[in-house]
C-alpha cells in the first residue's frame, strides 16, 4: 500500500507565501515523478508542478516564476513553495506520485488566498 500525506495548506493574504509538503509511505521501490495538481470549484484539475527523480521540473504557465517544486528522495517527500500568491490560486491542492506505472493521489489540502 502506498499512502500520501499532505500538509501545509491554509488561508493566506494575497502576496503571501505557503509551503506544501507531501510524504509518501508504504512499499516503495522508486518514485519516478512527483507532482502537485490543483482543482478550483467548477474547474478541471490542472497540473501545478512536477519533478522527476532526476530533478527535471515542469510548471503550469500560471505559476511559473512564483512556485518552486522540490523533492527529498531520502524522505520520499515532495514540496511546493508558493510565493506571491493570488486569489486565483485558491483551490484544493493534490499531491500525485507515479510509481511503476501507477498514479497515486493524496487526499488534498485546501489553499485559500484572500484579496
Amino acid at each position: 500500500q502506498v499512502q500520501l500525506v499532505e500538509s501545509g495548506g491554509g488561508l493566506v493574504q494575497a502576496g503571501g507565501s505557503l509551503r506544501l509538503s507531501c510524504a509518501v509511505s508504504g512499499t516503495i521501490f522508486s518514485i519516478n515523478v512527483m507532482g502537485w495538481y490543483r482543482q478550483a470549484p467548477g474547474k478541471q484539475r490542472e497540473l501545478v508542478a512536477a519533478i522527476t527523480s532526476g530533478g527535471s521540473t515542469n510548471y503550469g504557465d500560471s505559476v511559473k516564476g512564483r512556485f518552486t517544486i522540490s523533492r527529498d528522495n531520502g524522505k520520499n517527500t515532495v514540496y511546493l513553495k508558493m510565493n506571491s500568491l493570488k486569489p486565483e490560486d485558491t483551490a484544493v491542492y493534490y499531491c500525485n506520485v507515479h510509481i511503476l506505472g501507477i498514479n497515486y493521489w493524496g487526499q488534498g489540502t485546501q489553499v485559500t488566498v484572500s484579496s
